[in-house]
């Protein structure tokens, strides 16, 4: 049954113990038939974006395929998951690493920035599932490179996006791809039209990049996470982004700490409630949760990592015999059982037979508690796959309410998990607003309910190759009813209303 859209925009009760949720493996009954393929090329990348382009309130799912043509599946799903991929949809094509959904020329329709080894493409909607690529007619200057990431936000007064593409290391060296990281880029556009790109120097063998407003001052920054596999001298990096002026590197004295990992994709929510975002870096062995140190708009970027503190380490595989040290790569948090609090799922992955890491290294889903902690529970949930996984999705594919799961996984079959529950209520929230940057990226959208609020902010980019752009989902609890409203990105409040349970609210500007 489709989910019931509610136009525009209710008391208290969370569960205490996390609710385990039961996932059904469908993929082969759902028609969703598509692996992601290649070697040394395409041993990072496989991302899916999750959007709707049919227009019935359902996911269509796109998968980059590397060494085949990468494949649009469109979402016939009702109570069971169901899938059938297009024909022509204007999006196949080979070397694609991954692709995220976005209204480029803010025309309703949902456009696709698409990651290629080679030069990127800017595929822009022309509804019903199909598309063209528009990078020519928008000036995308596209570079022959190995594009692993990507992010986009809409400056102050801007009328076209900010695109920013992270890119990995250079073919040619690859008897010796060490310190040969080349360039990422940052597209600023107007009118219509993107200008010449800027180089965010130094590039450090990128895979992951998100815009967000850390400190809630208003102006999103671009965070940028970074394969020390590859790198000299690199490290995680934080970029100031301010209408007008050249992208510049937060430093240490401005509180910046060298952070070094293999960095591989980024995950961002609000955990504790106190209205700055949380960040979940994925790595190989050694994943972080970062807390900002002192949260308030005048913050310095310190963070604290409390990964260890919160039980999400993931280091190492949690069930099996495999116990050497995991490789981590999409994360994505969100609320799987609908008790109020998120959940984190990491997929998993050897890079490429490496020895010292983990072969058998399942997919986490660690189920968060009202005491801020997490307990895994990916073996007992039915998601625990060994596959050698990269990308990944949680996205409720069916409308049912309830979140489910999908999985890139490298020279082996992609897979989808439907969630059978248990769970409890939910709303979800779709920010809308007119002009430029129509789904209000950037903004928070935030549920009431008591003196509790839930926050998201409304974000394309992090994870690994790929991301969904769907509306906003809120597990309540037990509640049958929240308030909500949106932070518009320019800052505006918009006012508290009622939101009903097992709905689609729908709000506009």
């Amino acid at each position: 049954m489709k989910r019931l859209f509610a136009l525009l925009l209710a008391g208290p009760a969370f569960a205490d113990d996390p609710m385990i949720p039961q996932f059904v493996e469908e993929t082969e009954s759902s028609g969703l038939a598509h692996q992601y393929t290649g070697e040394w090329e395409f041993i990072v990348g496989g991302g899916a974006a999750v959007f709707d382009c049919s227009g019935d309130g359902l996911p269509e799912v796109f998968m980059a395929g590397g060494t085949v043509p990468s494949a649009l599946f469109l979402n016939n799903s009702s109570e069971t998951l169901a899938f059938q991929k297009a024909d022509a949809s204007g999006l196949e094509m080979d070397m694609v690493t991954g692709a995220y959904p976005l209204d480029i020329d803010a025309d309703g329709v949902t456009d696709l920035a698409m990651l290629r080894v080679g030069q990127a493409r800017l595929m822009k909607g022309l509804g019903d599932c199909k598309f063209t690529d528009a990078s020519t007619d928008w000036g995308f200057e596209a570079h022959d490179l190995w594009n692993t990431a990507f992010a986009a936000t809409w400056e102050k007064g801007a009328d076209w996006p900010t695109l920013a593409f992270g890119s990995y290391i250079d073919r040619t060296q690859e008897d010796f791809p060490w310190g040969n990281c080349t360039e990422n880029f940052l597209y600023r556009g107007s009118a219509g039209k993107f200008t010449a790109p800027q180089e965010l120097k130094p590039s450090f063998c990128t895979l992951s990049m998100l815009f967000t407003d850390w400190n809630r001052s208003g102006t999103p920054a671009l965070r940028v996470s970074n394969d020390r596999e590859y790198y000299k001298g690199g490290q995680e990096q934080l970029w100031h982004i301010d209408a007008g002026a050249e992208p510049r590197l937060y430093t240490e004295a401005e509180g910046w700490k060298r952070l070094r990992i293999w960095g591989m994709g980024i995950a961002s929510r609000d955990l504790n409630d106190d209205g700055y975002p949380e960040y979940f870096l994925t790595s190989m062995a050694d994943n972080k949760l970062q807390f900002l140190a002192t949260p308030n708009p005048d913050a310095k970027p310190q963070y604290a990592d409390e990964a260890f503190k919160r039980g999400v380490t993931a280091h190492q595989p949690y069930t099996g015999e495999d116990k050497r040290p995991s490789t981590a790569w999409h994360a994505q948090f969100e609320d799987v059982n609908n008790d109020g609090w998120a959940d984190l799922f990491i997929v998993k992955g050897n890079v490429w037979a490496m020895p010292d890491f983990a072969q058998a290294d399942p997919n986490n889903l660690f189920l968060g508690q009202e005491d801020g902690t997490f307990v895994e529970a990916g073996d007992k949930a039915g998601v625990a796959s060994m596959l050698e996984g990269r990308g990944g999705a949680l996205a409720d594919m069916n409308g049912d309410g309830l979140i489910d799961m999908l999985v890139v996984n490298r020279n082996g079959p992609a897979q989808v998990w439907r969630n059978t529950g248990p769970a409890g209520n939910w709303v979800a929230i779709k920010p809308q607003m007119d002009g430029p940057n129509r789904d209000a990226v950037n903004g928070w959208a935030e549920v009431r309910v008591g003196d509790r609020v839930q926050r998201q902010e409304v974000l394309v980019g992090g994870g690994q190759a790929g991301g969904v752009l769907m509306p906003l989902h809120f597990g309540l609890g037990a509640v049958e009813s929240a308030e909500a409203r949106v932070i518009w990105p320019d800052g505006v409040e918009g006012d508290w209303a009622p939101v009903t349970s097992g709905q689609v609210t729908l709000i506009e500007r």
